[in-house]
């Protein structure tokens, strides 16, 4: 358990900060709209009885005093029009206080939700690559959609009207007990039935609201993955079989809203039937007394409107604790991201200075304590050299540089890794990835126009131009890109879905280019470029990489042939060392790969 978590309350209290007192002035002015709602049945309860009637008038001495100074009874008695422009004026005025609650109470949701939003976006943004690997894109997405709005639903819609739901309860109760002891006891009654039946139903509906939650999440994912990886799908002709494994989930998540419908429509039934079965009892008991003229004609209108009054605030009580059963599930939910804990630097952290050698010392590492991915790696790369990394797949190629970017923290007692004499665990992470560039396996590409993510560093690409475009010839792509009909203005897909797998790399090569950094790396960024166009854009980079460190992974002799340094890895560990040439000498992995590669086998052979 993360003892860094917060409590859905305090995280609650957390997401309010900045709109609370939005929140206030809509209870206060759902207090007002609840008193002027109160007062108009003793308005109509008293002109029945005392002003059409002849019943005895009980009003406190101030009111008596008024109504004497502008008449008395006989006045009011022919001027009936002064109780209707009372009950208009008190209606205008739950108008008015009704409208200011749903003003503040709609810019108080919309605010909560715009600060839960932000802060879930930015946590996220700062959650590390290892959090990522274990959470589905598709979940993640629905957390800050779905159960931010059920959240926001909650309290906008149940949570603020609490207080105002209580005291017009309260002060129903009190008015109907002035008025009947009996028919307010019998009113009374209902509500410790309504309110001990829904918690009854709190754990249920919580249960079931969690597992379509759940289903959602898992929903989401599978079309997710879809919507990206559609090119794969449509290429193995898997269109059935992922329609099928949608629909199978989409069964799924069906079913266990139709199992939540039927324990709410239970819910909602029986609360009914009690609500029904409260105002037949007031129905019944007030006709008798009114019969036995123990309740006056007037009164009973009035007990009749406080518990129409009544009888929906008692279920509204009853409608809280079930929607908090749902509430309570999807706090828990993004109360799970906003406690993940978060990439942050030592305290005694210090900038980065590329200005000096890397050095990788008796490095080990493992995913979460599996196999060793590195086993005692010691290596280093001089300042201003390029190191050259072959090895099959699994070898670690990639986990090391991801340790030397910070992608993953390198665990105390596993070795160490240096930039300029400075461990990487006291760099800052922002200064140490601004000095490090990378290019990876998989290179992204945002849905934005080819410039502006070759330029994705620069504030203004529009005003970066020539920075953009040198770099895209530097990585053999600016012939490309002027083919296009918009240019560098040319929209991509998402994901770079509109590019060939040569273009999004040369892409992502055009963007480390221009961003200078001290060291680039170069993770088999060149695998979907022909072999010509390779050489070319390795020579450009000898030219735009003279004072950078370089680090290139690759399955391709021929890329890696001019480094200053290459190593072979395999199964964690460094198994040779040296130049092209040194390596050739040997008579290792590397020669019986060069060998297999100049003979022309196909390529994706090398790595079996």
């Amino acid at each position: 358990m993360n003892k860094n978590k917060k409590s859905n309350l305090a995280l609650i209290g957390v997401f309010l900060r900045g709109c609370t007192h939005l929140f206030v002035i809509c209870i206060i002015a759902s207090l007002l709209s609840s008193l002027c709602e109160l007062i108009m049945p003793k308005i109509i309860s008293f002109t029945v009885d005392s002003v059409i009637g002849d019943e005895a008038t009980h009003l406190p001495a101030p009111l008596m005093s008024l109504i004497d100074r502008v008449g008395g009874m006989e006045y009011l008695k022919d001027n009936l029009w002064i109780f209707a422009a009372l009950i208009l004026l008190f209606a205008v005025l739950m108008g008015v206080f009704k409208y200011c609650e749903t003003v503040f109470n709609r810019k108080g949701s919309e605010t909560l939700v715009e600060n839960m939003r932000n802060k879930l976006f930015s946590h996220i943004e700062r959650l590390p690559f290892s959090w990522y690997m274990k959470n589905q894109t598709g979940d993640i997405i629905q957390r800050c959609t779905s159960d931010v709005e059920m959240v926001k639903s909650f309290l906008s819609e149940q949570l603020t009207s609490i207080i105002s739901t209580v005291m017009l309860i309260v002060m129903s109760l009190f008015f109907m007990y002035t008025i009947s002891v009996p028919l307010a006891t019998i009113a009374l009654l209902s509500i410790p039935i309504i309110i001990g039946y829904s918690a009854v139903f709190h754990g249920k509906i919580g249960d079931k609201w969690e597992e379509c939650d759940n289903n959602e999440g898992k929903l989401s994912a599978i079309c997710q993955e879809n919507l990206t990886g559609v090119r794969v799908v449509r290429a193995f002709g898997r269109e059935k079989y992922e329609v099928d494994k949608y629909q199978k989930q989409n069964d799924v998540y069906t079913n266990a809203w139709i199992k939540l419908g039927m324990v709410l429509s239970l819910f909602w039934g029986t609360g009914d039937l009690i609500s029904g079965v409260q105002v037949m009892a007031i129905l019944i008991g007030g006709t008798v007394l009114c019969v036995r003229g123990e309740l006056s004609v007037g009164d009973f209108i009035a007990i009749v409107s406080y518990n129409a009054m009544l009888t929906w605030p008692v279920r509204s009580l009853g409608r809280v604790i079930s929607e908090m059963s749902k509430a309570g599930v999807s706090i828990g939910r993004i109360n799970d991201i906003m406690s993940a804990e978060a990439e942050c630097d030592a305290p005694d952290a210090v900038d980065c200075t590329a200005d000096g050698d890397i050095v990788f010392e008796n490095v080990t590492f493992s995913y979460d304590g599996s196999a060793k991915i590195l086993d005692d790696v010691s290596l280093t790369i001089p300042k201003g050299t390029t190191l050259g990394i072959l090895g099959m797949t699994g070898s670690g190629k990639s986990t090391l540089v991801s340790l030397l970017c910070k992608l993953y923290d390198l665990p105390e007692g596993c070795g160490s890794i240096t930039v300029s004499g400075t461990d990487v665990r006291n760099i800052k992470r922002e200064s140490l990835r601004k000095n490090i560039g990378i290019v990876l396996q998989e290179p992204f590409l945002f849905s934005r126009t080819l410039g502006e993510n070759i330029g994705i560093t620069f504030r203004d690409p529009a005003a970066m131009a020539e920075e953009i475009k040198e770099a895209a010839r530097a990585a053999c792509l600016d012939e490309t890109i002027e083919g296009f009909t918009a240019g560098y203005d040319t929209m991509v897909g998402e994901r770079g879905v509109t590019l060939s797998g040569g273009q999004k790399q040369r892409t992502a090569i055009a963007r480390l280019l221009a961003q200078k950094t001290p060291v680039m790396i170069f993770d088999d960024s060149l695998s979907a470029v022909d072999s010509e166009t390779d050489a070319k854009i390795r020579s450009a980079l000898r030219e735009k990489t003279a004072d950078s460190t370089v680090i290139i992974i690759s399955h391709r002799i021929q890329t890696l042939m001019s480094a200053d340094n290459i190593i072979v890895m395999s199964g964690g560990k460094i198994v040779e060392r040296g130049t092209h040439d040194d390596l050739i000498r040997e008579g290792g992995i590397y020669k019986r790969i060069n060998d297999i590669q100049s003979s022309g086998v196909d390529e994706e052979e090398v790595g079996e």
